[in-house]
């Protein structure tokens, strides 16, 4: 952060947490009485009261307006945690930090330097941009658009199997012999994994509730399809060492309702949105690269922009 943004950062602070509202529990004065006293100054302020419009003049400093429309966007670019603060306090806080911002920005007299040039022009570009994908992925999600990525990926979507199985975890092959031989001659799975399942599943009885393929490591899958209902597998070997399978059940997946997964379409059609108008953009314009050569270590040299 440079030492400009961090006083600016620094007066927004002290302006919002020195206030009167945070120094009484009483509210701070209306804008309508401290309106006049700066009117005074300059005859071209509206007075407040007047239906409000994002143009009316709230405050004028060396003939630069701020505007109520001014103080409306600085309010909705404000922190989460001084969004939730009285809007009383806000208004009074705001407006002394973009006083304080134009009073301090005019004591520049040579005018920026060319790297805080540059750096501004970096960041309109940037925010720019930034408005620019923002149109683009909140135009993305409509109810049609919706639907038919949901059509896509769930409703015309084959239906896959889900399965519901249990396992004994062991750490050796003899082990998990032993716990084969006791289940086939009449033991009780649950009660086996409580007394012998070295995994986390063993207190509940070996239970791993439902799961897709994919879900589980090769071998173990592997077993598991294998099995019908009701069946116990023989001793299989993964890296967490041996088990013992029983498959339990099991059961077409159903697609889930629109609203269940209406985050995660809304978030892929506005990423698929932005990835193709960034492409197209780009595809699109008369572009000219220079940088065949160049020397990397160029980057760090902040001398070329202290003019």
């Amino acid at each position: 952060m440079t030492l400009m943004k961090h006083l600016l950062c620094s007066a927004a602070l002290a302006a919002l947490l020195a206030g009167p509202g945070f120094a009484q529990d009483t509210p701070t004065e209306a804008p309508a009485e401290a309106a006049p006293e700066m009117g005074e100054a300059d005859d071209s302020l509206e007075v407040v009261g007047d239906p409000p419009s994002a143009d009316m003049v709230v405050a004028s400093v060396n003939g630069t307006d701020i505007t109520l429309g001014h103080l409306i966007v600085a309010r909705a670019r404000l922190p989460q945690q001084y969004q939730e603060l009285p809007d009383d306090m806000l208004l009074s806080g705001l407006l002394d930090q973009l006083i304080q911002q134009i009073a301090i920005a005019e004591t520049i007299e040579d005018g920026l330097s060319m790297g805080s040039e540059l750096a501004l022009e970096n960041e309109r570009r940037a925010f720019l941009a930034g408005e620019a994908l923002s149109a683009i992925a909140e135009g993305a999600v409509t109810d049609e658009a919706l639907q038919t990525l949901y059509d896509e990926r769930y409703a015309s979507a084959d239906p896959s199997q889900e399965y519901n199985a249990a396992h004994i975890l062991v750490e050796t092959e003899e082990a998990a012999q032993e716990v084969k031989t006791a289940l086939d001659g009449g033991a009780d799975f649950a009660e086996l994994a409580r007394e012998r399942s070295t995994g986390p599943s063993g207190p509940n009885g070996g239970d791993l509730g439902w799961f897709e393929k994919g879900m589980m490591v090769e071998p173990f899958e592997q077993a598991v399809v294998a099995l019908e209902p009701g069946q116990i597998s023989d001793p299989v070997e993964t890296q967490f060492g041996w088990h013992v399978v029983k498959l339990n059940e099991v059961r077409l997946k159903e697609a889930p309702a629109i609203d269940d997964v209406r985050a995660e379409l809304e978030e892929e059609l506005q990423r698929q949105a932005v990835e193709d108008a960034v492409t197209a953009a780009t595809d699109g314009a008369e572009i000219t690269r220079n940088d065949e050569g160049l020397d990397p270590t160029v980057l760090r040299n902040l001398d070329l922009v202290q003019q």
